[in-house]
């Protein structure tokens, strides 16, 4: 009993993308699928890494693009659709450096209304598009877990 009591909440390890060039700090064991789909005209195959824990979901999405004059569009329509995914709001965004892209955070709502916070970077380098975000509770997720996650956050 008192080992449980004192299991940490997130068991943190490095992850690397397997095409994509990327090492992130995932919470939890991840899980990895391949999704075929458009995105402003553009067809891409995107790798996604996950992993869920305590009601938090912290994944990182990559593409790889072949018209480098696509890709500011391929990011915003990532940003767009996730923000639609939670009916969310952006409370805060600025520019991400040294990775061209944006940071933000936004509040919003499951398909069930429960409130929901969105942290999330949306960034390139070279060919490749990244979507690397923390979603779960209001409650749930704290600004140590968004900090320790997205610093941790890097393409090789």
């Amino acid at each position: 009993m008192l080992l449980c009591a004192c299991s940490p909440k997130f068991d943190w390890r490095e992850v690397r993308g397997g095409d994509a060039p990327y090492s992130v700090l995932l919470p939890a064991k991840p899980s990895t699928y391949s999704r075929t789909m458009q995105l402003e005209g553009v067809s891409l195959t995107m790798q996604m890494t996950g992993a869920d824990t305590d009601g938090i979901s912290f994944a990182i999405g990559s593409a790889k693009i072949d018209d480098a004059t696509k890709i500011p569009a391929v990011l915003a329509a990532m940003k767009s659709g996730m923000l639609s995914n939670i009916h969310g709001t952006i409370t805060s965004e600025k520019a991400s450096t040294p990775l061209q892209g944006s940071d933000i955070e936004a509040r919003g709502s499951l398909q069930n209304g429960q409130p929901v916070i969105l942290a999330a970077k949306f960034v390139t380098r070279g060919p490749w598009v990244y979507q690397v975000i923390v979603m779960g509770r209001e409650k749930a997720v704290t600004r140590d877990a968004i900090d320790t996650y997205m610093t941790s956050f890097k393409i090789n």
